[in-house]
């Protein structure tokens, strides 16, 4: 029997952008359902909401059977031929980077007045963020991450929060690697996946000529997953290993390409008091905690910062800008002397005029654990809401210091979590 994965959230925004003139892209990490969501969850829907399957164009350019269309020429062709009267028709496409000049073909359905076009494309040109230029300001991106806990768990209903936090740590969610029985099957997938796609696919496009150095900068942000580095630091690093040099300036560019091939995301430190920007260092977090985890071999499985990594990805896909905030605090010493010294916030979370400050604190077993997880709140000074993820099981509350403080399962499992 076929498990329907619902991605609700995604698919409610496709049809909200419905007929509004603009070509919809749906852009992604590789192997996040982009596909399974244009061919099959919106195509149910119009054919749910009365749209004829004459008037969806299917063009699923993989497939070598269509081979011929993957010439912009014939494809055009193709299209305006199965338009044949004034009734509105969906044009879905797939793996549109295979056609050559595409973008042209694109623009040329704008032109066709009852025609809505949909596309999606899984290599690292398409996936490039700055896509949408291609399109001159008339195209609508949606960036489909892959599943969240709350998605993942819905394929399998029947096991504890505990079996299904522990599975999705480990594995993370593609969608395909979900749906794998085994550990043994997900862990081949896994590997084979982050080495003959994603690796191959960003030292193509970027022409890397020393795949050596970008795969052992992969295994350092790998194993540093949530710590705070930058360039120059990371030269350092390669110059102390003993695994050769490697100049900041080359580091840059790896991490650049990293970050647009979606595979990992750069998170901002922000000072909150003195309401700015710090320029370096920064965060770096995977798109997908199983595909880190496959780049090393499933050896390193530190459930702190994974966890942290699962809520910056939840965070994100709840809407909200994500940044690292930073705190400065006078700090008393055994001598009796202040210094001035930086704590961290975890999470400083933004959308629209909303602001919620977050700690993950992986477990908080007394009141000193607390306080000391607190602090940085604390210190904050504004009025935004302050809260505490721990993944102890907690009733929510808020305490004396007016922190709220829940438990991971309830952070995970309803998404408006942080608006009550």
């Amino acid at each position: 029997m076929e498990v329907i994965i619902n991605r609700d959230r995604y698919l409610k925004r496709l049809i909200s952008h419905k007929s509004n003139g603009r070509v919809k892209i749906v852009t992604g990490i590789r192997r996040c359902g982009k596909s399974y969501l244009l061919f099959k969850l919106f195509k149910n829907h119009l054919i749910e909401d009365g749209v004829q399957q004459s008037h969806i164009i299917e063009i699923q350019l993989e497939d070598r059977s269509n081979k011929a269309l993957r010439d912009p020429d014939a494809c055009l062709a193709f299209i305006k031929k199965q338009i044949k009267d004034q009734k509105p028709y969906y044009l879905l496409i797939d793996e549109v980077q295979l056609m050559s000049e595409f973008e042209d073909v694109l623009n040329s359905c704008l032109h066709i007045q009852n025609l809505d076009t949909y596309v999606t494309g899984s290599n690292s040109r398409f996936l490039s963020k700055d896509i949408i230029t291609e399109f001159r300001g008339r195209g609508d991106e949606m960036y489909l991450r892959p599943l969240s806990f709350m998605e993942y768990k819905s394929t399998c209903p029947n096991i504890s929060f505990d079996e299904a936090w522990k599975e999705y740590l480990s594995f993370g969610g593609l969608p395909y690697c979900v749906l794998l029985s085994t550990r043994e099957e997900k862990t081949e997938y896994l590997r084979r996946l982050f080495d003959e796609v994603f690796l191959r696919d960003i030292i193509e496009r970027n022409n890397i000529k020393n795949d050596v150095q970008l795969e052992n900068l992969l295994n350092v942000i790998s194993s540093a997953v949530g710590s705070l580095t930058n360039p120059k630091k990371l030269e350092d690093t390669f110059a102390s290993s003993g695994e050769g040099k490697l100049s900041a300036y080359t580091i840059k560019q790896y991490l650049d390409h990293l970050c647009d091939a979606f595979m990992i995301e750069q998170a901002e430190r922000y000072d909150i008091k003195r309401k700015r920007y710090i320029s370096t260092p920064y965060k770096y977090y995977f798109t997908d905690t199983g595909l880190r985890n496959a780049r090393l071999n499933f050896r390193q499985l530190e459930q702190t910062h994974l966890m942290e990594n699962v809520m910056y990805n939840e965070l994100c896909l709840r809407g909200y800008s994500v940044d690292v905030g930073v705190v400065e605090i006078n700090e008393r010493q055994a001598d009796g002397k202040y210094v001035r010294k930086q704590i961290e916030v975890d999470f400083v979370c933004n959308k629209a005029d909303e602001r919620v400050y977050v700690q993950s604190a992986f477990s908080i077993p007394t009141t000193e654990k607390r306080l000391q997880e607190e602090r940085p709140l604390v210190n904050v000074g504004d009025a935004f809401r302050k809260v505490v993820v721990t993944r102890d099981n907690v009733l929510r509350h808020n305490d004396e210091n007016g922190i709220l403080i829940m438990s991971l399962q309830e952070f995970l499992m309803d998404d408006r979590a942080l608006e009550k």
